[in-house]
């Protein structure tokens, strides 16, 4: 499978009024518990992430998009054995 064109997802997101930025983790890294103001969107677009949304664990495939509500208490694992890249972005307020 081919990765997702970061160029377009970043269009889409912009267009429903969303930021894009690149995130990479080496295997093993974790984010616990962050809670954001407004809604977020993640991307794997490389490796194997784990998402914990309000205590629901994800793991969403390469170019699958998942929407993480604002206030939203979540977490991100890199759960695979390579460098993770993902795309995030908040909505515009």
């Amino acid at each position: 499978m081919a990765e997702p064109d970061r160029i377009t997802i970043a269009a889409d997101w912009a267009k429903r009024g969303f930021s894009c930025d690149l995130w990479t983790d080496p295997p093993g890294q974790c984010w616990e518990d962050f809670r954001h103001a407004t809604d977020e969107l993640v991307t794997v677009l490389e490796g194997e992430m784990q998402f914990e949304v309000a205590g629901e664990v994800q793991h969403p495939t390469v170019g699958v998009e998942l929407l993480i509500p604002a206030g939203a208490v979540h977490s991100a694992r890199n759960v695979g054995k390579t460098t993770a890249r993902w795309l995030y972005g908040y909505k515009h307020r």
